[in-house]
């Protein structure tokens, strides 16, 4: 299949993309890196009246630290992230995420901007984004405003962005000298959504873990948190005892949706091996 016809602007400036939004709504989209946004106009999943290319917008490039947070603009893409000394030093857990997300050519060209926006419940950045505490920066006609992770995603594929606002920031408090954070996910080939996903975070206080923040991909309609879990390692060393609580305690917590090729039970055991893992991580 083809995409249906549409009209097509190359944006100037992060004005002319919000009042075309403004004007067109839920008629137009924004295309950012492409590599959802074109698959899914060919298979005629989406028939915008007007696409609004944002790729030349030098705004919304670059990736700088701002006091204590690391500023990642919009359209900084996957292998930016991947392989800059910034993001590795003050949010490396992006680093280990990178190389889960699809294959090199998808991350020369898909941008963060566009998979925070996207929303995808078994995507890496909505996930390390709430992992990490981070804040989505989005601009409308009244300017910007800052939305907490925790609060962005509200839906399968849906947001708290407005429909005349665009993401043009995401940004994360810079990784504590005490700070420890980790990646692991399961998926039937490497490149492939994750069947199951954590992206976790926390702070070392002596040989326990404080504030932890686990934040799964694959088992719910958004990146989801395990709070009850995360309450019950809050303050305790990441030992043999309190692994096994842990992983119980999920597994009591978790209800997770299935997929086509996975039972919610095979979700909810494999969830539990990756806490398990990155939990020994952290002991060690």
């Amino acid at each position: 299949m083809k995409a249906a016809a549409f009209d097509y602007v190359k944006a100037g400036s992060i004005e002319q993309v919000i009042d075309l939004l403004s004007r067109h709504g839920d008629d137009a989209r924004v295309l950012a890196g492409g590599q959802t946004l074109m698959a899914t106009l060919n298979m005629r999943l989406s028939e915008p009246a007007l696409v609004i290319d944002i790729t030349g917008l030098a705004a919304l490039r670059g990736i700088e630290l701002r006091g204590q947070v690391l500023r990642i603009g919009a359209l900084a893409t996957h292998s930016q992230i991947e392989q800059s000394p910034l993001v590795a030093r003050h949010a490396p857990l992006l680093v280990e995420a990178a190389p889960h997300i699809a294959h090199r050519a998808i991350r020369n060209r898909g941008t963060w901007g566009g998979s925070i926006a996207y929303a995808d419940p078994a995507a890496e950045w909505p996930a390390c984004l709430l992992a990490l505490g981070g804040t989505v920066v989005a601009q409308g006609p009244a300017g910007e405003r800052r939305i907490a992770a925790d609060d962005f995603f509200t839906g399968l594929y849906t947001t708290a962005l407005r429909p005349d606002e665009i993401v043009v920031a995401g940004e994360i408090p810079v990784a504590a000298p005490d700070g420890w954070s980790g990646m692991a996910q399961l998926a039937r080939r490497h490149g492939d959504y994750a069947i199951v996903g954590l992206a976790a975070s926390a702070r070392r206080r002596g040989g326990a873990l404080s504030s932890p923040r686990l934040a799964f991909m694959g088992v719910a309609t958004t990146p989801w948190r395990a709070r009850r879990t995360e309450a019950l390692l809050d303050g305790k060393a990441p030992d043999e005892a309190t692994l096994a609580l842990a992983v119980a305690s999920l597994r009591a917590e978790i209800d997770p949706l299935p997929d086509l090729t996975n039972t919610p039970e095979t979700k909810r055991h494999l969830a539990g091996v990756l806490l398990q893992r990155l939990l020994a991580a952290a002991r060690a």
